[in-house]
């Protein structure tokens, strides 16, 4: 009967113990694991250029609309803290030649991660590791961590200052921080989550060369757009949507007919779903709802399902015709399955 007890008592230190930690592993997570998931963005066009004829020995600067959109896909658990977290950038370049045409439109658009040892940092960093390698190795570092802990990490000139994170992580990582804490901020509610994944896809199809007015045909400047469709979505062990959401960074940068920038560099430049009512579809809807509401409603349906479930989705033309969607999604929703499709294949 004493050994009966002593090992009943010693089970019940043991409970108590494993209640105590929380059930928690080594990098602060609990066993009730992600119960937000957030998608951050910061978008800039700082590295656009003004077309400069050759003067001289001066060679020719060709003009470039540069658009670079740093996304974040990341699960919190109820403490705030990282519990998965995926980061990568598009930094998409629209090329014109002399005559203000656009000079790269059937360009193969990756972005960095996709880009591998192809973006080209390894060979030229300091501590040999590519970008891709960096920016897993910040992720790593962020696991664990709140907002406050990762914004409060030590910089120097927006990098790492710390000689362990020096040794790993060369470049600045002021924007990943910030697109992670605007995950955080625009989390949703996500219960079971096995898996975190970012996709993405990249168009320069709506750009536009220069065009001199002829008759009644109006003069059309060159204009530079990259529209960047993104998704962070959670799923379950089963492979099942437990929460999507998806946006569109439609950036544009104008230049005169000389080839100037006329778009403010310094402006924010938002996506449509932070645009919001700002984004102007209601007023145009059929069904009179905005843009970020059908998106949401197409993420909803998506909730519960598997990719190929959601790949199955009947479409003509690009837009849904499920008789169960067809009253709240009318946009075409083609890159939206595609992104969540590649969440998955992206998932860890």
């Amino acid at each position: 009967m004493k050994k009966i007890l002593s090992l009943m008592l010693a089970l019940s230190l043991v409970a108590v113990m494993l209640v105590g930690c929380g059930g928690g592993d080594n990098n602060g997570n609990t066993d009730e694991g992600a119960v937000k998931l957030g998608l951050g963005t910061v978008n800039s066009i700082a590295k656009s250029k003004d077309y400069v004829a050759a003067v001289g020995d001066t060679a020719e600067v060709l003009a470039l609309g540069q658009v670079d959109t740093i996304m974040a896909a990341a699960t919190f658990d109820k403490d705030g803290k990282v519990v998965g977290v995926s980061i990568d950038t598009a930094q998409t370049k629209i090329n014109y030649d002399a005559d203000l045409q656009v000079s790269n439109m059937d360009a193969v658009l990756k972005t960095k991660v996709e880009k591998g040892e192809e973006y080209g940092m390894g060979k030229v960093s300091t501590i040999g590791k590519e970008w891709n390698e960096q920016i897993a190795e910040l992720e790593n570092w962020m696991i664990g961590k709140t907002i406050a802990e990762i914004k409060a990490m030590n910089l120097e000139e927006g990098k790492p200052a710390d000689e362990d994170m020096k040794a790993l992580v060369t470049i600045s990582v002021g924007d990943y921080i910030a697109a992670v804490e605007k995950a955080y901020n625009t989390s949703i509610d996500v219960a079971g989550a096995d898996k975190l994944g970012l996709g993405q896809t990249i168009s320069i199809a709506k750009s536009k060369g220069y065009a001199a007015a002829d008759g009644d045909t109006a003069e059309v400047l060159p204009m530079a757009q990259a529209d960047t469709v993104i998704a962070a979505t959670a799923f379950n062990a089963d492979g099942k949507v437990i929460g999507t959401i998806t946006d569109t960074a439609q950036i544009k940068i104008n230049f005169d007919a000389e080839g100037k920038v006329t778009t403010d560099k310094t402006a924010e430049l938002k996506t449509k779903v932070e645009k919001g009512e700002e984004y102007g579809m209601k007023k145009a809807s059929g069904i009179g709802k905005e843009w970020f509401e059908q998106v949401a409603a197409l993420s909803e349906w998506m909730s519960g399902k598997t990719v190929s479930e959601i790949t199955a989705l009947p479409v003509s033309e690009g837009k849904t015709t499920d008789t169960d969607l067809v009253s709240m999604v009318t946009v075409t929703v083609t890159d939206y399955l595609a992104v969540v499709e590649e969440s998955f294949k992206n998932a860890k």
